[in-house]
């Protein structure tokens, strides 16, 4: 009764560090201000362009640290450049927030804003954030269940791979998924432009796939553009 208590408690917290963790984290390491009236109206604007509804809207002073996020800014990364653009949906339903860099409010920048919002829309949409807690939860509650021998060694070694492999599988279709949604939005080429923009202002050549990449839930940047321009042909 006590393993099965446990194997419970740890899916549950696994789950809750994935969806929320980052949110609490970014709220206490990040540098954020709120927007002003200016910046909220224009976030509001591209917003509703991209189809991106959030509870709560918060600024980065001069783009200090990266936010985590899967869009092109985070691949492109952001280690404080004043350049860098970082566009994040961090939080589960209800308390979702936007956290996005100052430069990201250049007028000049609405094309590369759009499409990095409707990504990251995209991305709300297909649940992807909460597909990847059920993921991680899901492995680490069959890891409990083996060490507490809940589960018999193999069934539990079985079941740790079928859910890793699934994981894989299931979460690159839901990133293109979104992509796609993000495409339907505000047009692909857009996306994939916002995409390697983003890249280009880190200097960052975006990656292609190789073996090694089918082990893991994101897939590359480049194979997302090069999915978004057969979309636009």
């Amino acid at each position: 009764m006590l393993a099965a208590v446990f194997v419970i408690v740890v899916a549950v917290v696994a789950f809750l560090a994935v969806e929320v963790g980052p949110l609490v984290a970014a709220d206490r390491v990040r540098d954020l201000r709120d927007p002003t009236d200016a910046e909220r109206g224009r976030l509001a604007y591209l917003r509703g362009e991209a189809g991106l509804g959030v509870d709560r809207v918060a600024i980065e002073r001069g783009a200090a640290g990266g936010s985590g996020s899967d869009t092109a800014a985070a691949d492109a990364g952001n280690d404080g450049d004043p350049e860098a653009v970082d566009v994040a949906v961090r939080g589960p339903p209800r308390r979702r927030v936007l956290f996005v860099t100052e430069r990201l409010l250049d007028e000049a920048d609405e094309d590369l804003a759009l499409g990095l919002l409707a990504a990251e829309a995209g991305r709300v949409e297909t649940r992807y954030a909460e597909f990847r807690a059920l993921a991680v939860a899901s492995v680490l509650s069959v890891l409990a269940a083996i060490v507490t021998a809940t589960v018999p060694f193999d069934t539990g070694f079985a079941s740790l791979v079928a859910i890793g492999l699934s994981a894989f599988w299931v979460g690159r279709r839901v990133q293109y998924a979104a992509d796609a949604r993000a495409a339907d939005a505000v047009g692909a080429d857009r996306v994939a432009d916002a995409f390697e923009r983003a890249a280009a202002l880190r200097g960052v050549e975006p990656a292609t796939g190789d073996w090694s990449t089918w082990f893991a839930v994101q897939p590359p940047l480049g194979d997302r553009i090069a999915r978004l321009r057969e979309r636009a042909s």
